[in-house]
């Protein structure tokens, strides 16, 4: 049986798919890193047609996107992005993974090195959700969308809206677009002030360039 929780899940990780799925154009090149089980590749390899790849740290989601015939290596976004020339990809894909990299600058920096341009999609750590649990708690929030506790979490670098923006102003990176969503997966308006954003926003799609 399906409780609210993991429908609200299922609602907004489909929120964040179709906006990428709109940002990417028929027929690109496309690289998605860290792309688990590979859903969103596939899905991209059958409405978009695009020339997919991928890299995926664990090996159970490279078994699994292989086993569903997509191209994905096993790979580390910390380490082996720097193999690639630049200008490989029209797109390069980072889905809730930033806030798990280790260095999630010199990460972007690559991204747009190698792609024309980048899609980043990440949680907001400033949603009012979280807000009130660290003042009513005194304690790590747990979400739908921060699932984890604090000692067994993969993520490392938990950032806000305001953050990724401030990071991608710091280091001249455009913002060509972004699409932030509720706890429910309604998007909010696109013009509503960042700060109103980053408090009702529970997670955010970026799309990039140089």
């Amino acid at each position: 049986m399906n409780t609210p929780a993991r429908v609200r899940a299922r609602e907004q990780k489909r929120a964040d798919f179709q906006v990428i799925e709109a940002l990417v154009e028929d027929r690109a090149k496309v690289l998605d890193i860290g792309c688990g089980d590979g859903e969103l590749l596939k899905l991209l390899e059958e409405t978009r047609r695009v020339d997919g790849r991928g890299i995926e740290l664990s090996q159970a989601g490279v078994n699994r996107c292989v086993a569903n015939g997509l191209s994905v290596i096993q790979g580390d976004a910390d380490r082996d992005l720097v193999d690639y020339p630049d200008d490989s990809f029209d797109y390069v894909i980072l889905s809730q993974t930033i806030q798990a990299v280790h260095r999630p600058r010199t990460v972007l920096a690559q991204l747009l090195r190698i792609g024309k341009r980048a899609i980043v999609s990440l949680p907001n750590f400033a949603h009012w959700r979280i807000r009130v649990q660290i003042l009513s708690r005194g304690r790590m929030p747990v979400t739908n969308r921060l699932p984890y506790s604090w000692y067994d979490t993969p993520n490392i670098h938990y950032c806000t809206i305001r953050d990724f923006v401030e990071l991608c102003r710091e280091m001249a990176v455009h913002i060509d677009h972004k699409a932030v969503f509720d706890a429910h997966g309604r998007r909010l308006a696109d013009g509503a002030p960042l700060f109103w954003l980053n408090i009702f926003g529970e997670q955010a799609v970026f799309l990039l360039s140089r």
